[in-house]
């Protein structure tokens, strides 16, 4: 029916390339290495971004804002040397007036920012924890994952309950490996409250530290430790669509009016963007991603270039015969087909082999590394990897045709057909 299904054409093919093997299998080792380099470099990175992310909370896009110094700048009639303290009814100024600002929550501690731990007892055992107020939805924004039990809810905040959500290494001290801790009840210097949840960290850079923590909800941490005079931080959620940034500044506008404090005053407030932080990861890995593809499309090029000197000594070696096809009425098309029939099939059986060679090494990997692989984690070639890659192997047997393909078109029969 068409050049690709005559059987006459492929026994050509094979034959021509078997009376060059080597030469053949060298050249055609060039696309292969270029895609198997393209499946690896990019199946690694994607192992690496895919472990890096796992660290990463579920809401990636919340802001801290806390105060750390005292005024420098005189502002509308106030001196300098003022201490500001957020309080709750800028939170709620917040919720109301800032469009940008989808969720805010204050969180207080005990032991973090200044303070003594917490010190807890049960029974025979204690320990001396860091505790912090927390509310629905934290497990969201932060890097954890419950172990035991549940997560502190609306219900908690609204009826302030005393309850705690421990981290494992808490859990152990306390209670040890056996017993379970859910349902029991701690003394929280001197504060007795109901373990409901136990979680462990997913941070890949503090996880012991975070787990030795101890949750409960914030309005029952302030009336309990009697913090009712101020709010520690800020956790803010943008709205849909609105970046992390600009939240950040416009909450920190906002508060400067609010709080009197001059715009130029810069040591005031502290704020942590976790999006700015997952933007310079993000960067990283498309800076991988992009070197991966500009080494292995530079290899697949050269493989390519191989590909078409060997199909030009094809093109030489066959004058004769090319001559006397245009003689018996071959068309320029049908010779340039022919030419291009087999740089296609080198390039697309080479670079397929090594797609399929890449892929099994990546599922190799993946199975002896598992889940306890740290930073590295899922190594794979995705579909949108197999079908760029592909793309880029009929592009490079195309271009390697070309130049082959042009000349045997141009060969003249009579000529031809004298050549020795």
């Amino acid at each position: 029916m068409d050049i690709f299904i005559d059987i006459d054409k492929w026994r050509e093919i094979f034959g021509t390339l078997s009376r060059h093997k080597l030469r053949t299998a060298l050249t055609a080792f060039g696309v292969f290495w270029g895609i198997f380099m393209l499946t690896v470099l990019l199946g690694a990175s994607k192992g690496l971004q895919t472990g890096v992310a796992s660290g990463f909370p579920r809401v990636a896009n919340a802001i801290w804002v806390w105060t750390k110094g005292t005024t420098q700048l005189p502002y509308a009639g106030m001196p300098v040397g003022r201490k500001i303290r957020l309080q709750r009814d800028d939170l709620d100024a917040i919720e109301k007036d800032v469009g940008s600002v989808g969720m805010i929550k204050g969180q207080n501690s005990i032991g973090i920012w200044e303070g003594e731990p917490a010190y807890t007892v049960y029974k025979s055992n204690s320990g001396s924890f860091s505790a912090q107020g927390a509310f629905a939805g934290f497990e969201n924004i932060q890097s954890m994952r419950l172990v035991s039990g549940r997560f502190l809810n609306a219900f908690d905040e609204q009826e302030k309950r005393k309850v705690l959500l421990i981290g494992e290494r808490v859990k152990d001290q306390l209670f040890g490996k056996q017993e379970d801790a859910i349902g029991k009840f701690v003394t929280l210097s001197g504060i007795s409250a109901q373990v409901v949840g136990v979680f462990a960290s997913l941070s890949r850079d503090n996880a012991q530290q975070e787990e030795e923590k101890i949750y409960m909800p914030n309005d029952t941490l302030r009336d309990a430790f009697n913090q009712r005079g101020w709010v520690g931080n800020f956790v803010i959620v943008p709205k849909p669509g609105v970046d992390a940034s600009v939240a950040e500044a416009d909450v920190i506008r906002y508060l400067n009016q609010r709080k009197k404090i001059d715009p130029n005053d810069k040591g005031i407030f502290g704020t942590f963007n976790l999006q700015v932080e997952r933007d310079k990861v993000q960067g990283l890995f498309t800076g991988i991603d992009t070197f991966s593809w500009i080494v292995a499309i530079g290899t697949i090029m050269a493989g390519a270039i191989g590909v078409g000197n060997i199909m030009l000594i094809v093109v030489k070696e066959r004058t004769r015969e090319i001559g006397l096809r245009k003689a018996l009425g071959a068309t320029p098309t049908s010779i340039i087909m022919m030419i291009m029939q087999e740089s296609l099939f080198i390039s697309i059986v080479a670079g397929y082999s090594g797609l399929v060679v890449g892929t099994f090494l990546l599922e190799g990997l993946n199975k002896i590394v598992g889940e306890n692989a740290g930073l590295f984690k899922h190594p794979q070639a995705d579909f949108k990897t197999a079908i760029a890659a592909l793309m880029v192997l009929v592009i490079a047997g195309v271009l390697a045709s070309l130049l082959p393909a042009s000349k045997a078109a141009a060969v003249n029969p009579i000529t031809a057909l004298q050549d020795e």
